[in-house]
């Protein structure tokens, strides 16, 4: 029965509905950051959802509109990135910003979370400071290939799938 419970309160956690805190109590001294700002993000589940598609929604459009400016690399890659940024945000809304951040700290995710926040990082800085359209370009594909690498992280077996698919395409053994 005690297993039931505690697989009910993950599925709640995971929809972002509200788990009793009767079971948890032992952790109420060591009070953080992240637990008191996600006490304070208090949505329904009707306004976490609304939340989500506004801003799936304003991230897939500014990453659509990006192509429009493509030739442009200093501003596709300004766009590209908010739209990567906006759309990556959107998950918060639905399982909430500290889950999210322990999910993205996970260590089967770590290292893509590291490159993917430090391509966003130097390709705005390639657009916005050193105006070079190549460095940007070549941020912008850093950038997309780490975006897919961590999303396959979610998907099971998705990562060892891409690699071997991968490893035989690119067999130059003849």
């Amino acid at each position: 029965m005690e297993k039931m419970n505690r697989a009910l309160e993950r599925a709640k956690m995971l929809v972002g509905m509200e788990v009793d805190e009767e079971a948890g109590q032992e952790e109420t001294s060591s009070s953080s950051f992240f637990d008191d700002f996600n006490r304070q993000c208090t949505l329904s589940t009707q306004q976490r959802l609304y939340g989500f598609a506004i801003c799936l929604v304003a991230g897939l459009a500014c990453t659509l509109l990006s192509m429009l400016v493509f030739f442009n690399p200093i501003k596709f890659g300004i766009t590209f990135t908010f739209g990567n940024m906006l759309a990556l945000g959107s998950t918060a809304f639905l399982i909430g910003p500290k889950r999210q951040i322990d999910m993205m700290l996970d260590p089967v995710r770590i290292y893509a979370t590291a490159i993917y926040f430090a391509s966003i990082i130097i390709a705005l800085l390639c657009a916005l400071y050193v105006h070079n359209k190549l460095l940007t370009l070549l941020a912008i594909i850093l950038e997309f290939g780490a975006l897919v690498w961590y999303s396959l992280s979610y998907i099971p077996f998705a990562r060892s799938m891409v690699t071997k698919i991968m490893v035989t395409c690119f067999d130059t053994e003849f």
